[in-house]
């Protein structure tokens, strides 16, 4: 069944409107307070809190979070992937502890390779990214009970309270944690944030309790937090209220149509609250569901710590979200006032062995894969980058360049708001302003139910002393539209009084600056700027100060006037998406590559391409993309097809595997074993020697395996996707032995895929399974010579 299917009958389009989209700038209801943490308590040298921003250098900034799991990669991919996330805006590292990795049997607790909490963080350091640890106990994290370790799980407490013998055993833990973090944290340190539990409703004392035991182990922060959503009860004198904010999720029933908690996140808002995430457990476990919202915090700025970076493949529902579906839940959070981006996740990886995932086994209502926790995040677990990475690496570098004038922006939302969740005719847009300059936001884009192009968009802000209207002229908005239009910028003595394209990133603040605009698909870029200032470069006057723009190549024009001078870059769209805004020792630098780069320790720049890189950047000298020389990458990476013999093919199988809850079960690894079609993969000839090698399967079918010389070793749900799979990681080489294990999909199972997925199960005559093909892709290592 689609995940799409009924999904809500026909929007409501109605006459999309043409008229005046109005605003008036409304300032912060409440004056700026100093909430103790960060300030008379927990002080920090770099982070401070205050009710409507963060300062980190006494600067008012939007920090980025992503989620990545030191446990679920190699350690040895560690470095690579933190340079990239930060190539990509992030400037946090958030993670779990998952007891269950690092104490499986009581009192033999491990931090040795991957489980090194202690040399992630110095690593994190060194990379230039600070770290939220998120220590539990509890976690979930799609991990067996919650990451409880067995032992902790069936002791004779009352868990996740503050029951004596249960607290004695979290104090051991982190003590044992904190004994690993001796000298980590503290006001000089990089660990800025510590968790407490997770999705905890209504055991405030017990948080309070929490904080109290991490803080005897030793371990201290300027920002302690706590999930809240699911109106959730938390002590806000211990710990800043965290959200969340998903697009689609694996938690609903297979046949759900689009859930409200879903839709709600596409649309520009003052809530922060999510009733629906952990609605299952809430539900599974307590007997209750989605929970009213809850109100937002007046000591702290609005934060978040799990925006959709992707989603996990459940068996019973398997969503696939799209980049832009990923990029417009951001969008929409920046706009509605965050003060703290943080994504769950940002690097996918893969579970340790031994049966650690979530599953119906050990009583949650959904299996999740044994191995596979891709969860098609912006960096996947086997380092590809998905679609979603240039999309929200655009909107990192707008939040790093102008993040010190956005952060004390509050929101104002249009005078015009959509009606519901239903509501497809109503242009979604706010504004961050300080009453004279700000920021327009414009989402026009969700999934599962297309929006239309709406016709005839302009803009009256009434901000302080001034009505702004603009473009001059109305102008479509295409479907798919994600935005964030300056207005009243003022750069180095030249302000720029609106312009139709996105702020990306500013070079050279401190001296010749230059302003980059992202030009948006299908909308000519227009730029207004006051009387007397004097525009150079090609541009064509509309009159009035306005200035359109060619949205064929970059376009760098010159704007002064009697206060200064302001080169302007406007990038196509099409480039947009191959921009990167680098911190460098040099200062910010604007590049452009298809593939993925780094900034390397030695400062240089640094990168994976399959053949020659094609790496170019900027030069505010002469105005020009240059080419980054790199050498030539060795050895010379390219395709393999790689040859397959179908050794059995496969068996009919049950509608049903079973259930809990009334969510379909998971093939147990005995109906694989019998039931799978299996495949012999011919490597003995492969060329695995490069630096980055992918096993790239196209396929369908219901469950797959890969199995290396007789041990599985990786497993994936279908949803549509290609499976990517690292060759060095999963031990492949050269003469292994290697099978594809297929399981079909039969018709009847009751499980949830995207449209596209379950238009090709719909198809089929039987049973669903396919191996379309395979490919080895090489990708080598290149580094910028030196000048």
């Amino acid at each position: 069944m689609s995940i799409e299917q009924g999904t809500l009958g026909v929007p409501n389009t109605g006459m999309l409107s043409a008229g005046m989209l109005s605003a008036a700038h409304r300032p912060h209801d409440l004056a700026l307070q100093l909430p103790p943490m960060s300030n008379t308590e927990d002080r920090h040298n770099s982070w401070r809190l205050t009710s409507h921003y963060i300062e980190c250098d006494g600067v008012p900034a939007v920090p980025v979070s992503g989620e990545l799991h030191f446990s679920r990669l190699p350690r040895f991919r560690w470095e690579e992937r933190l340079r990239l996330m930060k190539a990509g805006g992030i400037t946090v590292v958030a993670c779990y502890i998952f007891w269950i990795h690092h104490e499986p049997a009581e009192g033999e607790a491990r931090f040795d390779g991957n489980l090194d909490v202690a040399a992630f963080v110095r690593l994190c350091a060194d990379v230039g990214l600070d770290v939220v640890l998120r220590l539990g106990p509890w976690c979930h994290g799609e991990v067996r009970n919650g990451g409880f370790p067995d032992w902790v799980q069936a002791a004779p407490v009352a868990h996740r309270t503050n029951h004596p013998a249960y607290l004695a055993m979290v104090e051991r833990w982190f003590n044992r944690v904190g004994r690993e973090l001796d000298g980590l944290t503290g006001p000089d340190s990089n660990v800025i944030g510590i968790q407490l539990e997770n999705e905890l409703y209504d055991q405030l004392r017990h948080i309070t309790e929490l904080k109290k035991l991490a803080r005897a182990a030793g371990m201290g922060a300027p920002v302690w937090t706590a999930t809240a959503w699911g109106a959730a009860d938390i002590p806000e004198d211990d710990v800043m209220p965290v959200f969340g904010g998903y697009g689609d999720g694996f938690w609903v029933d297979a046949d759900a149509p689009w859930d409200p908690t879903f839709r709600e996140h596409y649309f520009f808002s003052h809530e922060w609250d999510d009733p629906g995430i952990g609605a299952d457990l809430r539900e599974h476990f307590s007997g209750s569901g989605a929970a009213p919202s809850r109100s937002p915090s007046t000591l702290y700025p609005p934060a978040t710590c799990e925006l959709t970076g992707g989603m996990a493949t459940a068996y019973q529902r398997r969503p696939w979200p799209s980049g832009k579906d990923v990029a417009a839940v951001a969008n929409t959070k920046i706009g509605s006032g965050s003060g703290w981006q943080g994504y769950y996740m940002f690097t996918g990886g893969i579970n340790p062995p031994g049966g650690l995932q979530e599953s119906q086994a050990t009583g949650y209502p959904n299996d999740l894969p044994v191995f596979d926790y891709d969860f098609h995040a912006p960096i996947g677990a086997a380092g590809r980058l998905a679609p979603s990475f240039a999309e929200l690496r655009k909107q990192h570098a707008f939040l790093a360049a102008f993040g010190a004038r956005l952060a004390p922006m509050p929101t104002t939302l249009p005078d015009n708001l959509p009606s519901g969740i239903d509501d497809a005719a109503t242009l979604r847009w706010a504004m961050r302003s300080d009453g004279r300059s700000g920021f327009l936001f414009i989402t026009w884009h969700q999934p599962h139910i297309p929006l239309p192009d709406y016709p005839g968009a302009q803009f009256t802000l009434a901000l302080d002393g001034e009505a702004l209207t603009f473009p001059r002229e109305g102008l479509t908005i295409p479907a798919g539209t994600i935005a964030r239009w300056p207005v009243n910028l003022d750069v180095a003595g030249v302000c720029l009084r609106w312009a139709t394209a996105s702020a990306l990133t500013l070079l050279d603040p401190d001296g010749a600056p230059t302003l980059v605009l992202a030009a948006e698909e299908g909308i000519v870029p227009q730029l207004c700027l006051p009387e007397g200032t004097v525009v150079d470069g090609p541009a064509t006057a509309l009159g009035e100060g306005v200035y359109a723009v060619d949205g064929g190549g970059p376009v760098t024009l010159t704007a002064s006037s009697d206060a200064g001078s302001l080169a302007i870059l406007v990038l196509p769209s099409h480039l947009a998406g191959q921009a990167w805004a680098l911190e460098t020792p040099q200062g910010r630098q604007l590049v452009l590559s298809a593939g993925p780069l780094w900034v390397g320790a030695d400062g240089r720049l640094a990168g994976r391409s399959q053949g020659e890189p094609a790496v170019r950047r900027y030069s505010t000298a002469t105005g020009l993309f240059e080419d980054v020389r790199t050498g030539t990458p060795a050895p010379d990476s390219r395709n393999q097809a790689v040859r397959t013999e179908l050794i059995r093919a496969g068996k009919p199988v049950p509608a049903s595997f079973g259930s809990l809850a009334g969510r379909a079960a998971a093939p147990a690894e005995a109906d694989i074993d019998e039931l799978a079609a299996v495949y012999a993969l011919d490597v003995a000839g492969a060329e695995l020697a490069g630096d980055h090698t992918e096993l790239e399967v196209a396929w369908a079918g219901d469950v797959a395996r890969l199995v290396v010389d007789g041990t599985v070793v990786g497993d994936r749900f279908w949803d549509g996707s290609p499976w990517i799979i690292e060759t060095n990681d999963a031990g492949i080489r050269p003469g292994s032995d290697v099978r594809l294990e297929i399981l079909p999909l039969a018709k009847e199972a009751q499980v949830g895929l995207p449209a596209e997925a379950q238009r090709r199960r719909d198809t089929a005559s039987g049973d669903l399974v396919s191996l379309d093909s395979l490919q080895f892709l090489q990708w080598a290592r290149w580094t910028e010579e030196p000048a």
